[in-house]
């Protein structure tokens, strides 16, 4: 028998047992051995049962089973959605629609389905074998590492070609190739314009000239050409980039003793890398001093305005934003403004704790995210629905982690309060519903210790069962019970 059907035969047993509806509401109420209530923050239902062992959750089209943290799985018929995760993230299949992906351990991976203009699929099994099939035969490859091998827009890479690695790879990218034997001793690259050439770590040089290219709009712009070398890098070496472009960038650098970087918008000049080093940007409007970045650094202009002794004190201002350090990493501030956002962040010791906050300016509504690691984090919305959990070891690292609230949060959620603003509706839950508390509108519901007690308040008044026995006379009010499912299914968000 599946944890499924073995929970709805506990909610039966349950009901004939005498553990009935709290006054026929949402449904059972003996956490934590079996819960059912609707949810506060989306028009949907929940049952959990087994403490955090076993839930299912109904929201909108979506619904999701789970046996955290074996198993979760979650569909979506609207948007053809199923999302399956194994002990995450061990195990996981994802599907939107007919594109699908497995994977494991992120080092075996199986994909496919339709794109625009073809249907592909993939197998990896990272970094050994790769496999690609289309129904558009030029697109296919295969690679055994370090044998031999093809790759197509793998990698960071157009294309890729080897035999038996490193001794011989070719890779493509935007046009330019490199032939590497020995990888990474030696390479040859030519391209539009380009041809380089090194003996690493000995000697190298490239060139490009000048050249040009036309966009999907037909419009033809210039493409600066490049010219450098290198000795016993990182040693010495001697660039110039941006030719024939308004900004022209000639470097070099002879390590540790000085290194300068000179261009119409910008001078650079260190002494004894990375000791001494001064720059004036004239784009920026700025000019600073390091001694030795990034420990000492002093800027003053209108682009940007530092104070930096590390690891004791730093401030830095530009137009858009702020960032500061007291005693690093003790605590750390960032403050950030574009034209529809302003964005304020505090740390104290790197993910210890964290105070996130939002404004967007033209709706002027906020988002702020809270959290000390690990003992809670909270969460309140643009729409201003918030959400509280108790111990979260693993949310502030992954705060948008789906999978990681499906299959690890509800094991050490042991509070948890969530509140949403516009239709009033709240609830909070003790060591998995050993004590719940869920209000509405139309109604406030209190259930504790297995549904030992139960209250429930609506217009119409009070009911209380203690030991399952209900005190005083009369049934559940009907009518505040039906206005609030109807609020549940038709609620919009």
């Amino acid at each position: 028998m599946n944890l499924t059907k073995f929970c709805s035969l506990l909610g039966v047993l349950l009901a004939l047992a005498g553990l009935s509806p709290a006054f026929g509401a949402d449904g059972l109420s003996a956490g934590p051995l079996y819960d059912e209530f609707y949810l506060a923050l989306a028009p949907g239902h929940r049952t959990e049962a087994v403490g955090p062992l076993f839930y299912k959750e109904r929201v909108e089209t979506q619904r999701t089973w789970a046996v955290p943290p074996l198993i979760s799985y979650t569909t979506d018929e609207a948007v053809e959605l199923k999302e399956l995760d194994i002990l995450y993230p061990v195990l996981t299949y994802d599907r939107y629609g007919q594109q699908y992906r497995w994977q494991f351990l992120q080092l075996l991976a199986f994909a496919g389905g339709p794109s625009q203009e073809d249907v592909r699929s993939r197998i990896t099994l990272f970094p050994l074998y790769f496999q690609q099939r289309s129904t558009d035969p030029s697109k296919n490859y295969t690679a055994v590492v370090p044998f031999y091998g093809h790759l197509k827009n793998r990698l960071f890479r157009d294309e890729i070609f080897f035999v038996m690695f490193p001794l011989y790879s070719q890779t493509k990218k935007r046009g330019v190739v490199t032939d590497n034997y020995v990888y990474p001793i030696f390479h040859l690259r030519r391209g539009p314009g380009l041809q380089g050439w090194q003996v690493w770590p000995l000697v190298g040089h490239e060139h490009k000239e000048i050249t040009s290219r036309t966009n999907n709009f037909n419009e033809v712009s210039l493409v600066p050409g490049h010219d450098s070398w290198f000795a016993l890098w990182p040693i010495f070496f001697k660039d110039r980039t941006g030719i024939g472009s308004d900004n022209p960038v000639y470097r070099q650098a002879v390590l540790p003793l000085y290194s300068f970087e000179r261009s119409p918008k910008r001078d650079s000049t260190t002494i004894i890398w990375p000791f001494f080093s001064k720059i004036n940007d004239r784009e920026r409007k700025y000019r600073e001093w390091d001694f030795p970045w990034p420990f000492w650094v002093i800027a003053r202009g209108e682009g940007k305005n530092t104070t930096r002794f590390f690891p004791f004190y730093s401030q830095a201002r530009s137009p858009t934003q702020e960032t500061g350090f007291y005693m690093w990493p003790v605590y750390r501030y960032e403050r950030a403004e574009t034209e529809s956002l302003e964005r304020e962040r505090n740390r104290v010791l790197f993910f210890l704790y964290s105070d996130d906050r939002r404004r967007n300016k033209e709706t002027q509504a906020t988002f702020r995210r809270t959290y000390l690691w690990p003992f809670f984090i909270k969460r309140r919305d643009y729409n201003g629905d918030s959400r509280l959990q108790v111990l979260a070891p693993l949310e502030p690292f992954v705060p948008a982690s789906r999978s990681i609230q499906r299959n690890w949060s509800p094991l050490w959620s042991v509070w948890r309060a969530e509140k949403d603003l516009k239709t009033g509706a709240a609830s909070q839950s003790l060591l998995w519903n050993l004590y719940r508390r869920d209000v509405t509108p139309v109604r406030k519901k209190v259930s504790f210790f297995f549904g030992l007690y139960q209250s429930q308040s609506t217009a119409e008044g009070r009911r209380i069962k203690l030991f399952y026995i209900p005190l005083g006379k009369g049934k559940a009010p009907e009518s505040s019970l039906r206005a609030e499912e109807a609020s549940q299914t038709y609620r919009v968000r």
